[in-house]
Order: C-alpha cells, then structure tokens, then sequence
C-alpha cells in the first residue's frame, strides 16, 4: 500500500491509497486509518479484487448474511466512512458494488477483499471526530453524532 495527502485546507485533508495485489483491502484500510489517526472521513474507491466477501445485513438475525464472490471482480463503486468505534479504534463502514465477467453486479457491505491488480481509494477526512456506538438492538455499531462531539 502507497499513499499521499492530496489536501489539506483548513482542518481538512484529502489522501489518496493504492492498494497492491494479495493485499486484503478492509484490513489494509483499517490499519492504514489507525496509523494515520484518522477519526473521521468518507471514502470512495475503484479497481478489482480476484475475491472479495460482502455482506447483506439480516435484520431478525441481527447479523451479516455473507455471500462468498469467488472469482476476479471489478469494484465498480465503493464508498463509505470511517469513525473511531467502542475499542478507541477506527472503524470503517463500505459498501462496494462488484462487477462480473458476465456483466453482472453483487453488492453489499465489504467484508473481505483481496486486491487484484490495484484498488485506488480516495480518503476524504475532517478535523471532526465521528464515533461509531454498537446498537445492542440492532447487533451492529452505527455512527452517533452526540458520542461524536464528547
């Protein structure tokens, strides 16, 4: 993974990661958002993956349905945020619609990505800080803007 800041007017920074073959793109994003200290940021991404894992979030179980995409994949849109989650750490939120060879589409919350030729991400953080709560009810963390501001 390579990255630069592209920006960085008042409080503001925009930064752009490549991510390399073989890596795995959420857990390379969410160690290269700690390092960087990022606590809050939207993000945009496009490239491919030669897999990639997303998730369709069942509300009666509380949890994510995973749905394996076993073969090279196109992102063809991937955005999302990143806030500081329940453990101090940052916590990324994206959603990724994949293309196939065929012409079809899967999409849902990225899970798990392994990068293939590159993934170019585009991170878009701010001087605020957005914190990311677990919603016992719902069994997922979702951002709380009150939390945020403590």
């Amino acid at each position: 993974m390579k990255s630069t800041k592209l920006s960085g007017e008042a409080g503001s920074k925009a930064r752009v990661v490549i991510l390399d073959s073989g890596e795995e793109a959420f857990t390379t994003l969410t160690k290269f958002a700690n390092d960087a200290g990022i606590t809050a940021a939207s993000l945009t991404a496009i490239g491919a993956f030669e897999r990639a894992a997303v998730g369709w979030f069942d509300f009666e179980k509380k949890t994510y349905k995973k749905i394996e995409i076993a073969e090279q994949c196109e992102v063809l849109s991937a955005i999302g945020d990143i806030a500081v989650g329940d453990d101090g750490k940052a916590s990324l939120h994206v959603h990724v619609v994949l293309g196939l060879a065929d012409g079809t589409t899967r999409g849902g919350h990225l899970l798990e990505g392994k990068v293939r030729p590159t993934l170019e991400v585009i991170v878009a953080d701010t001087p605020a800080h957005l914190r990311r709560k677990k919603k016992p009810d719902l069994g997922i963390a979702l951002i709380d803007i009150v939390a945020g501001k403590m």
